[in-house]
């Protein structure tokens, strides 16, 4: 009830008075105008480097990664950890534990400092790596974040600290359209919550094979037929990578809106809308129950999802192309450079496309066929 990874995830009466809440205990909180959260910037124009699975692993595929701890195992046994902290490093801790006693001050947003008293919080490491000088310790998500709780990083330090003398590395992991993403942050201050700083930031991809400019094309020339436009929601859902995520988190497990708002660093509407891109792709289905309205992976998408990073980008790509809207676009974007949103608009209504009412819906949802037909065109160059 009260782990809150992203500031999305805070209950409207938090964010209203600018609250947010630590855990004390396992039975005690303390709420207040505490600053808990650290922005995170991807650095796009760093090249991830590419790694490989030894040949002889036959138990861990880049093409089956549907939790935090299987992407790990993947980063660990391609080398990426290690090359990250430039050491050879053993995983030797994972799950939860108590965090004993300790006390620190944390800000608030206007300054101030507050004293904190731990004493028996639950702490939940995603994985530990130990090295001949350093201790890893890395908090895991699942898809690309806008910022994170700095308290899945520092109890654990704190805790690690008191136990061991080797230099202890907070890393935050993230695994977002099959690259895998690490950030090392330290403390300037131990004894201050907020005092985190980044040191460096690396991206890794597993080797895979290159998606060539004649391959778009095929999937392009194939694109001759197209489906009948759902009647389903029209997708506003502009970065299409989020989708890919998505369809891997469905592939685990059947979600609602609001989990795939928790899971996914998704306000509200947001998770409507890339719940709805499935659907509108023929990818997924809804059903309901006393629990609520749930989004679940058809046999089409399953199957996909399960392709390798070729394969699927390409497999979405004509998927996204039989709807002869984003054929159109697609095909006046290559050959005249970006098209104006009234064009786009225009054709949307040709179509008739469902439930678009308003100019200013038709137009929200125009941006979406723009960054789409943007990834397809940009496959060969990633």
């Amino acid at each position: 009830m009260c782990k809150f990874d992203h500031k999305n995830n805070l209950p409207d009466i938090f964010e209203k008075n600018n609250l947010n809440i630590l855990p004390l205990s396992t039975k005690s909180y303390i709420i207040g105008d505490f600053k808990l959260f650290e922005d995170i910037k991807y650095d796009e124009k760093q090249k991830p480097k590419q790694m490989s699975i030894p040949a002889y692993i036959e138990s861990v595929k880049p093409t089956d990664l549907y939790s935090e701890a299987s992407a790990l195992h993947c980063a660990h046994i391609t080398g990426m950890i290690d090359d990250f902290i430039n050491e050879e490093s053993l995983f030797t801790v994972s799950g939860r534990m108590g965090s004993g006693d300790f006390q620190y001050n944390v800000l608030s947003s206007a300054g101030t400092s507050k004293q904190i008293n731990v004493s028996g919080a639950q702490i939940e490491i995603d994985g530990g790596y130990e090295s001949h000088s350093n201790f890893v310790l890395i908090e895991a998500k699942k898809q690309k974040v806008k910022n994170f709780n700095i308290r899945q990083l520092y109890y654990p330090y704190r805790v690690w600290k008191e136990k061991i003398n080797k230099t202890i590395k907070p890393v935050f992991f993230t695994i977002s359209n099959d690259v895998f993403y690490f950030f090392e942050y330290k403390f300037e201050d131990d004894n201050i919550f907020n005092s985190i700083s980044l040191v460096k930031q690396k991206s890794y991809t597993v080797n895979y094979e290159k998606i060539t400019q004649q391959d778009v094309d095929y999937v392009v020339n194939r694109a001759t037929t197209f489906v009948s436009e759902p009647k389903v929601p029209f997708p506003q859902a502009d970065d299409f990578t989020k989708v890919i995520d998505l369809l891997s988190y469905l592939y685990e497990r059947d979600m609602t809106k609001d989990d795939i708002a928790e899971q996914l660093d998704f306000d509200k509407r947001q998770s409507d809308y890339y719940y709805n891109s499935c659907l509108y792709l023929g990818l997924a289905n809804k059903y309901k129950n006393k629990e609520g309205t749930f989004a679940t992976l058809n046999d089409k998408g399953r199957a996909i999802v399960q392709l390798p990073y070729r394969q699927k980008r390409l497999a979405l790509a004509e998927i996204i192309l039989q709807h002869e809207i984003f054929k159109e676009i697609y095909d006046k974007t290559v050959t005249e450079g970006e098209v104006r949103t009234d064009y786009i608009v225009s054709r949307m209504k040709h179509h008739k496309l469902y439930n678009i009412n308003s100019e200013s819906t038709f137009k929200r949802r125009a941006s979406t066929i723009r960054g789409w037909v943007k990834w397809i065109m940009e496959l060969p160059n990633d």
